[in-house]
């Protein structure tokens, strides 16, 4: 086996012409012979029996090529670009040229990993914003964990109002017809949180437990059944109880209760240090990515589209890995949002470009920079991992190689460079006011907005399209830049993958 030549083509393009000895090949194709002869009918022998030569004569010369070529293809090509000193990206395309017996020379297309430059990365001015944390933020902090160690307690002397949750059974009709999802059963109902479509909460507001009676309601234009936009419907209701969240006080019991405080004041200034670091995590954070998209922007060279279309796949895969920990996958996804994969696919390329540029002017000015990794540091990077993921580092090891570590470790450190090289502001400079949102552009937003706020009275039929579209907004707000500085890395990705896997069997 061995590299034959190697011709430039266009935008990190090339073809390598490379070759398989004869008895290379020749091992192959026994090889496929004896995996497929049990298959293969040869008159005048029992199956599996036909010698090696009969076969070929009877299904011609090449009926063992295609097998012998998987076999000896990618070592044979390994080879060749190792020995050419090629990077690659993407998946090569294959031609053979010719098998005879001398053996087998074969050409493939592929792209390499591009050469890019980058100038005037130093310097960069940069905005760090840091949220100052006030009494309120604390308070705020407070009333969720009162909200979420309150108690119920049912209402017997007063009917239901807003902000109630009303224990009901429901039963949907259109046309006097029942319809699917359209029936629950002791239900219970935050009233005024507009989980059910407009006007069934407001109509329960009035009446007393034990009553029975009709909410007569019309589904939204927008609404995702078909069948039910814009029809009239009435649900027989039945109102079996009224409870209330009653809170508890916000006292230095209350502190005893939910942390290691005596104090509601200690507890309080607890909350308020965790909100300070967080918000100083969150400053550092918006500032680096900032200065990623400032690289990136400076970035100069072509990208080959293998790169951009690997990421966007491993953007889908994880967008997938998200739906699945909210009980979801991609086909109830594009079920109840009408996408589909493809769609999804080129929906991500502006993001996996922008995710690959970053990462390729990180590794540029690491190299431009003569940033070095110490042994100890990917030693440390291992540890690090296994604690992370609960596996052995030896497991580790054996998931990700050292090189991918160190690549790793070497964006974090072009990504501290930048910012060590920065000029940093602690306000943005003023902004003249945005121009006004057009009127078409307008009223398309709010309908957008009508649309999320406009839940079905059925929730049997609702629960997996808000994780939906729960999932949507995550990835929307995803910031361009995350998997490109120092958040999940490649080597961490691998590990998170693999371990996925072992939970999925």
């Amino acid at each position: 086996m061995a590299l034959v030549k190697v011709t430039d083509l266009e935008k990190n393009q090339v073809e390598i012409e490379f070759s398989i000895d004869k008895e290379t090949f020749d091992k192959a194709c026994v090889a496929s012979y004896k995996k497929n002869i049990g298959k293969l009918n040869v008159p005048g022998f029992r199956r599996g029996k036909a010698p090696k030569g009969m076969v070929e004569k009877i299904y011609g010369k090449g009926v063992f090529y295609e097998d012998a070529l998987e076999i000896t293809v990618p070592d044979a090509f390994d080879a060749a670009v190792k020995e050419a000193g090629l990077k690659l990206v993407g998946r090569p395309e294959y031609d053979v040229e010719k098998i005879d017996d001398e053996g087998v020379v074969l050409k493939a297309k592929c792209y390499t990993y591009p050469t890019v430059e980058i100038k005037d990365y130093k310097g960069l001015e940069v905005v760090r914003n840091e949220k100052a944390v006030t009494d309120a933020d604390v308070d705020a902090e407070v009333e969720n964990t009162r909200r979420r160690n309150a108690r119920q307690v049912e209402i017997t002397d007063r009917p239901a109002q807003l902000d109630d949750i009303a224990v009901i059974d429901y039963d949907g009709y259109v046309d006097g017809v029942a319809f699917a999802g359209g029936k629950g059963e002791n239900y219970n109902l935050k009233l005024g949180s507009g989980q059910f479509i407009p006007g069934f909460e407001d109509q329960i507001v009035g009446h007393n437990a034990g009553e029975e009676f009709d909410v007569n309601v019309t589904f939204p234009e927008e609404y995702h059944a078909e069948e039910l936009k814009g029809k009239p419907a009435v649900f027989k209701t039945k109102l079996h109880a009224i409870k209330f969240d009653e809170l508890p006080e916000a006292d230095d019991e209350f502190a005893k209760d939910v942390s290691e405080f005596d104090t509601i004041a200690e507890y309080k200034a607890d909350i308020k240090a965790k909100l300070t670091e967080r918000a100083a995590k969150e400053a550092d954070y918006a500032m680096e990515e900032a200065l990623a998209n400032m690289v990136c922007e400076k970035l100069e060279g072509e990208i080959p589209a293998p790169m951009v279309e690997v990421e966007a796949e491993n953007m889908v895969r994880d967008y997938d890995t998200r739906l699945r920990m909210q009980g979801l996958d991609l086909n109830t996804y594009f079920k109840y949002t009408g996408q589909t994969l493809e769609t999804m696919r080129e929906q991500f390329k502006p993001q996996a470009e922008k995710q690959v540029k970053t990462r390729l002017a990180l590794e540029k000015i690491a190299i431009l920079e003569d940033l070095k990794i110490e042994d100890k540091e990917i030693d440390e990077e291992f540890e690090n991992i296994s604690k992370a993921y609960g596996m052995e580092v030896e497991k580790v090891k054996e998931l990700v190689t050292a090189d991918s570590v160190a690549d790793d470790i070497r964006i974090r450190k072009a990504v501290e460079f930048i910012k060590a090289n920065a000029k940093v502001v602690a306000e943005a400079p003023a902004k003249k006011p945005a121009a006004k949102k057009s009127t078409a552009k307008k009223a398309t937003a709010e309908k957008a907005e009508g649309e999320t706020a406009k839940k079905p009275a059925a929730k049997k039929t609702t629960t997996k399209k808000a994780a939906a579209e729960k999932a949507e907004s995550t990835e929307e707000n995803k910031p361009a830049a995350k998997k490109t500085t120092t958040k999940k890395t490649t080597t961490k990705k691998a590990v998170a993958e693999k371990a996925e896997e072992k939970t999925e069997e």
